[in-house]
């Protein structure tokens, strides 16, 4: 595992800081010693938030204190054992419909890059990405490993409003809108998932989870959307 420092947050958190970098390699290493730390059940632990390059491990300060759990952090750490199961997290396949309505900003994008439309969606669809982080809105995934040839500046001017499941790209990086928000970000397309549902209590993916976009029709687009209750 690389290495990283600790220090405390308040009086009931602890941060693990890792090279202050989005790469891969530390996006793994924030989910292995996330995973470690939820698999220890380490006395007094609450909660933790895994960030692009740190993770925060909140903890209940009548139960333990911050040595106590900096200690356990960097036994974990230094433990032996393979971290390929963490490092990979899990694969959550999300329907896109690319282009047209749903995705306004794809031929810009395609210019950007010069590239046809086509090329942008098989580029965009064609590899897996880590989910380094979950923020700016409920269930928002930060998704890293997107291909340089689609790094795209921001709206200059962002949108007062984007429809929930929105796919964008924003400079080296593409991610989800799950519910409807204002945002700076170029669309290429949408999910008719509905991946936000307080009802429901959860979230189809988590920080350390890796995403796979999976192409489909403005009839498949449609179905699902009717099914998932989106329309």
């Amino acid at each position: 595992m690389l290495p990283f420092t600790v220090c405390p947050v308040g009086d009931t958190g602890l941060l693990a800081s890792f090279e202050q970098r989005i790469a891969q390699s530390v996006g793994a290493a924030v989910a292995a010693l996330n995973t470690r730390v939820a698999a220890a059940a380490i006395p007094g632990v609450v909660e933790t938030v895994p960030a692009f390059a740190s993770l925060l491990i909140f903890y209940d300060p009548l139960v333990t204190e911050y040595d106590a759990v900096a200690a356990a952090v960097q036994k974990l750490a230094q433990a032996p054992g393979s971290d390929t199961a963490a490092e990979e997290g899990r694969l959550v396949e999300i329907p896109v419909c690319y282009g047209g309505t749903f995705g306004p900003d794809l031929p810009f994008v395609a210019e950007h890059a010069g590239l046809t439309e086509k090329e942008v969606m098989e580029l965009h669809a064609g590899r897996e990405y880590r989910i380094y982080m979950l923020g700016f809105l409920p269930g928002f995934p930060y998704l890293g490993g997107l291909d340089e040839r689609l790094f795209t500046p921001r709206l200059a001017s962002p949108r007062t409003a984007i429809p929930a499941g929105s796919v964008g790209i924003g400079g080296e990086q593409t991610g989800i809108y799950p519910i409807a928000s204002p945002g700076g970000w170029q669309l290429i397309g949408r999910t008719p998932l509905k991946l936000f549902d307080p009802s429901a209590g959860r979230l189809p993916y988590a920080a350390g989870d890796r995403i796979r976009f999976c192409p489909i029709t403005q009839d498949e687009f449609d179905a699902i959307a009717q099914k998932e209750g989106t329309v």
